[in-house]
């Protein structure tokens, strides 16, 4: 059978009021509006477009450092920061020894400051006891003992006294070989005893410690003369 062609729709056709139950499956919306898929930047890249690419660049352009670089860096930071520590502590080491070493020659310059004034006044101190030992020598031989030589010796004895806290002590001459730092000699003289031995002490010596004040002039005995044999 023939059907009859019309301007007017199609009678199979669905009409343009059905309702929204009957519409087209590809449509969701209330008003048969296509939906549209919104991708999302982390699938773009699966798709061929260089998604990875563009946001490793993206990554890199806003500064962001890898986990390996700040790795390296803090490495670099605790070599140089143990670099300056070494460099510190050496530097300490040398300043105290310098400081040490400083604090050792002040100390050894005072001392030696000290026994040089020192020295100086026991050496003016010197003459007296030996002019004194001189009048007690010259008044025994001549008048012996008296009250004013006794006063003399007394006051003699105060000074050895004196010298003796002051740590200086006379040198040890007579009888003993002679020692060039300890004994000045002024002659020699034919003696029994062995060559090169003090036989007389002229002034006596002194040594305040282990330093030698005054060294003690001194007679030195030499070998005799053998005279020739007789013809």
């Amino acid at each position: 059978m023939v059907q009859a062609m019309s301007g007017e729709p199609n009678q199979n056709a669905e009409p343009k009021d059905a309702p929204a139950s009957h519409a087209s499956p590809a449509g969701n919306g209330a008003d048969g509006e296509l939906p549209v898929e919104v991708v999302p930047p982390e699938r773009a890249g699966q798709n061929g477009r260089g998604g990875d690419g563009q946001v490793a660049a993206a990554t890199v352009q806003a500064g962001e450092v890898s986990p390996r670089t700040e790795t390296d860096e803090l490495e670099a930071r605790i070599a140089a920061l143990e670099k300056d520590k070494k460099e510190n502590w050496d530097r300490y080491l040398r300043t105290a020894a310098d400081l040490e070493n400083l604090r050792k020659r002040q100390k050894r310059e005072m001392d030696d400051v000290r026994l040089e004034s020192k020295g100086r006044v026991l050496k003016e101190m010197l003459p007296v006891v030996d002019n004194l030992e001189r009048a007690i020598e010259h008044a025994t031989a001549q008048a012996g003992t008296n009250p004013i030589v006794e006063g003399v010796q007394l006051v003699l004895r105060q000074f050895l006294t004196a010298f003796e806290r002051l740590d200086v002590t006379p040198v040890e001459a007579a009888g003993q070989p002679f020692d060039p730092n300890l004994h000045e000699a002024i002659s020699q003289q034919e003696s029994d005893a062995p060559p090169g031995t003090v036989v007389q002490v002229l002034q006596r010596g002194y040594k305040s410690g282990d330093r030698l004040l005054r060294p003690a002039l001194v007679v030195v005995a030499k070998a005799k003369t053998t005279p020739p044999p007789a013809e």
